[in-house]
């Protein structure tokens, strides 16, 4: 049995329940909003005025923090696939390649920055990109199906 931070063999663990996110934005009532119009709504909101809250779908839940926890903004993307932006990047995986289509088109629709069309990846997923006002970049995708 090894010590210290070279240790190989563990001999306490956890067993992580869930993981949620928190994104700092720069107005959480216009969050709450962005969020709304792609099929997310707000669960709740903390503070007076509010200064942080969580958007739900599903089982999946995003944090919002206005101006704290973590970093916003970062330099604007050179190309359509620049994961040097800057800002937070996550993943929504969504249950069939069609859905990510939808969403995509919803997104041009309403007019929000969308720089990557779906497109077929060779890791086996459909995505596409569509970006935060504050930076933050989702990557919207859906597994393949395997020939």
């Amino acid at each position: 049995m090894g010590s210290g931070p070279h240790a190989t063999e563990a001999t306490d663990t956890i067993t992580v329940q869930d993981v949620t996110p928190i994104l700092n934005v720069s107005s959480l009532a216009e969050s709450f909003a962005w969020f709304e119009k792609l099929g997310w709504r707000k669960h709740w909101e903390f503070g007076e005025p509010p200064n942080f809250g969580a958007v739900i779908s599903g089982a999946a839940e995003i944090f919002l923090c206005q101006g704290g926890q973590g970093a916003r903004g970062g330099p604007t993307p050179r190309e359509p696939w620049d994961n040097q932006a800057g800002s937070t990047w996550m993943t929504w995986w969504l249950h069939s390649p069609a859905e990510v289509d939808r969403v995509y088109a919803l997104a041009v629709q309403l007019g929000l920055a969308a720089p990557w069309p779906p497109t077929d990846m060779p890791w086996s997923v459909r995505e596409c990109h569509i970006r935060h006002p504050d930076g933050h970049t989702f990557r919207v995708s859906a597994r393949l199906e395997e020939a």
